[in-house]
């Protein structure tokens, strides 16, 4: 219903334009959850008020701050900014409001986008070098808000960590926003190396009324290098911001004549029904206009794979034939291999000795098998081979590529090198060449990316980021690689993820069927601008039962279920109702296996082999489709938990149902959601722990869905369907 409904913008005219200055505009911008009053000012344009369909109007009282100022050639030049009303633009779905400085010459264009009838609305500032000599620029946030609040109002903040090395106790976030409220989260492709407790966040933020509906709004940021949001409360004043992350400051970006600096696009929306309705518009507008549209013709999509690194590093020909083979029998449907394939880090062609006849051999032999092939490469990690086309740490043309130079006695870890800087256009070519290469020669169906493709910081002054404060200068030494912080760390990392885009716009044109995973060290790099360049993510570095469901249960708030890949490790199943417990831990979305399956017993495959039938006949449909609901805290491993999925257009759904360990806890009651009160509902329970119920909606979604299992640590699927 929702992609029926038109794009929809409404000039406002007669009093509206009347009370505007000669020249300036003042337009509505609409979809289904939105509507934003947009007015271009003399000197800067304003988003004046945002709207949810039969609510209050929130009213912002701040225009947009422009950049009041540049550097050219090392002196400071205030810049004035004059409304042209001639070169903006108004279509029926897009706002462009132009800016022009005369002295210094730069054109800023102010940018509001409705890419579907439904969901939340695009925003980018761009700003473009008109001058015949090099600029500085300072930071241009994507957007900054002052809304003019009650006092009194109660309203609550919520948001997401990220799933990175291991999900915190916490991981979803539900603060309420009081007097004096001052918070910023942080993203970046690299987050908690130090294993802070000050977790990064997938960027994303959401404030939500304290009214009968739950409405409110949320904002997020289209970009994977270092961003932050902040939320700030003061009396009647709500304050918000996104974009590149200032710190450490100063920040600064090179324009050459002629160039645009774009900041990071953010989307910003409205919704009812709390986090979870918020969630349900959101999974799908992503999927829609973020999303690869190939990727979702799949119908296979998301697959179920298996990887080698259930064996670690000690993958060979003989592993992964026996692997293609067990996986056919399963029924997976691609076999991935993980690192240790390869000769040495840098050096991306197969080990002779592990590989003798090749990767090509094998992924022939997977594609005979009816299996995908899939491969990790930690392409941007510099070694020490000598190998013709590897990246050597020690050749002069990729030290100066590489973020920092290096100690003489300096060895890679056995999966991880020394990063380069990919925005270094050479080294981005390298890179671009040799991507093509291995898709090409080594047959590629799915490649996975690791390690640390974005640089943390660069040491380097020839590069095309902003040199670094030789006085603000960190250099430090973390898993073998060398690590710069200094002023400049955002502008490196705004370079080398647009570099990283390119690099793989270019291989998705060229090799349409190619499916991507981000990976980078689990779940550092879960974000809104990965989410368009990549096809699903891995959503954390720890693989037990529990951090894969709580892992899932916080990206689940704002990413599709199908992009969230969890890897099932080996974990101590002392039943198959413990094993099966494991499964589907990790079946939620993205199901990745990544044990050694040849160890198990007859049991346990057979037991696989129902779930993996289970998972793409009736499973996978959800999973890529339906309504997602969290019908219980967080995960703790101590306690019941569960999600709901809910297809209101086939009318069917099915809950998935994890027993804690307290003895005592038999039972559980879910509310479930999204149903409608006087609808009745056919009840089948999977494993038989119940019979057949036939219940009313009302009754469901008030007292709740009853689930008894007998042993801790346990499961059960409950399938949901309209009783016509």
């Amino acid at each position: 219903m929702f992609h029926a409904i038109r794009f929809c913008l409404l000039i406002l005219l007669s009093s509206s334009l009347a009370t505007s200055a000669p020249g300036q505009m003042s337009v509505r911008l609409r979809t289904a959850d939105t509507e934003l009053k947009l007015d271009s000012g003399t000197t800067a344009p304003r988003l004046v008020s945002f709207a949810f369909p039969g609510q209050p109007e929130w009213k912002n009282r701040s225009s947009e701050a422009l950049i009041s100022f540049l550097a050219i050639s090392g002196k400071q030049v205030s810049c004035k900014w004059t409304f042209n009303a001639q070169a903006s633009q108004i279509s029926d779905h897009q706002v462009e409001f132009v800016y022009d400085s005369t002295s210094p010459h730069l054109r800023l264009t102010w940018e509001w986008t409705a890419p579907q009838g439904y969901g939340p609305i695009e925003h980018q500032i761009r700003i473009q070098n008109l001058e015949n000599e090099e600029i500085w620029i300072p930071l241009q946030d994507s957007l900054a808000l002052d809304w003019q609040i009650d006092p009194q109002v109660q309203l609550v903040h919520f948001f997401v960590e990220k799933g990175a090395n291991t999900p915190s106790s916490v991981g979803t976030h539900r603060v309420t926003l009081s007097d004096g409220y001052n918070w910023t989260g942080t993203s970046s492709t690299y987050g908690d190396l130090s294993d802070s407790e000050l977790r990064e966040i997938i960027p994303w933020t959401l404030i939500e009324s304290d009214d009968a509906e739950h409405t409110g709004w949320y904002a997020g940021i289209e970009f994977s290098g270092r961003t932050r949001s902040s939320v700030e409360r003061d009396k009647g004043s709500l304050k918000t911001t996104l974009g590149l992350n200032p710190d450490p400051q100063p920040f600064r970006t090179r324009l050459g004549p002629g160039e645009v600096f774009e900041s990071p696009i953010v989307f910003f929306g409205g919704f009812r029904g709390g986090p979870d309705g918020a969630g349900n518009v959101l999974r799908r507008w992503v999927r829609a206009v973020l999303g690869n549209p190939e990727t979702w013709k799949d119908p296979n999509y998301p697959w179920v794979v298996n990887n080698s690194w259930g064996m670690g590093m000690n993958v060979n020909e003989e592993v992964a034939m026996r692997m293609i083979r067990d996986d056919t029998d399963l029924g997976v449907d691609m076999f991935h291999m993980d690192a240790g394939w390869f000769r040495e880090v840098g050096d991306w062609k197969p080990n002779p000795q592990k590989f003798p006849h090749g990767l090509a051999f094998i992924a022939n032999d997977a594609h005979q098998h009816g299996l995908k092939f899939g491969l990790w490469v930690d392409w941007t990690q510099a070694g020490l081979s000598t190998e013709p086309g590897a990246l050597n740490a020690r050749d002069p043309k990729v030290r100066d590529w590489m973020v920092t130079d290096l100690p003489d006695d300096w060895k890679p870890e056995p999966f991880k090198g020394q990063t380069i800087d990919l925005g270094v256009p050479e080294a981005q070519q390298w890179a671009q060449q040799e991507l093509e290469r291995i898709v090409g020669d080594y047959h590629l169906d799915m490649l996975e990316h690791d390690g640390y493709l974005v640089a943390h910081g660069c040491d380097r002054t020839d590069h095309p980021h902003a040199p670094p404060d030789p006085l603000n200068k960190c250099i430090y030494k973390s898993w073998g690689s060398y690590w710069v912080d200094s002023s400049n760390s955002t502008d490196v990392s705004y370079h080398a993820v647009r570099a990283y885009y390119d690099i793989y716009s270019k291989l998705r044109r060229a090799h349409p069927g190619l499916r991507f995973e981000v990976c980078n060290d689990g779940g550092r790099m879960v974000d809104f601008g990965s989410a368009a360049h990549g096809d699903y993510f891995s959503i954390t570095d720890t693989y037990d039962p529990l951090s894969n469901r709580r892992a899932f249960y916080d990206t689940s708030h704002v990413l599709p279920a199908a992009m969230l890949e969890s890897y099932v490790e080996k974990w101590p199943a002392a039943s198959i109702e413990n094993f099966r417990y494991m499964l589907r831990s990790g079946m939620m979305g993205w199901f990745t296996i990544m044990q050694d399956t040849s160890q198990w017993s007859s049991e346990q495959r057979e037991a696989t082999k129902q779930e993996i039938s289970t998972y793409k006949m009736e499973l996978r449909p959800f999973i890529r489709d339906a309504d997602l609901y969290h019908v219980s805290p967080r995960p703790d491993g101590v306690h019941w938990d569960g999600i709901e999925y809910w297809d209101r257009s086939r009318g069917r759904g099915v809950v998935y149902a994890f027993r804690g360990t307290v003895e005592q806890e038999k039972t559980h009651n879910f509310v479930l959601k999204g149903l409608q009160p006087r609808t009745t509902y056919r009840l089948k329970f999977h494993d038989h722990s119940s019979a057949v119920r036939i219940v009313k909606g009302q009754e469901l979604m008030t007292r709740g869905l009853t689930v008894k299992l007998r042993q801790p640590l346990s499961s059960e699927l409950i399938f949901l369907e309209e009783n016509n």
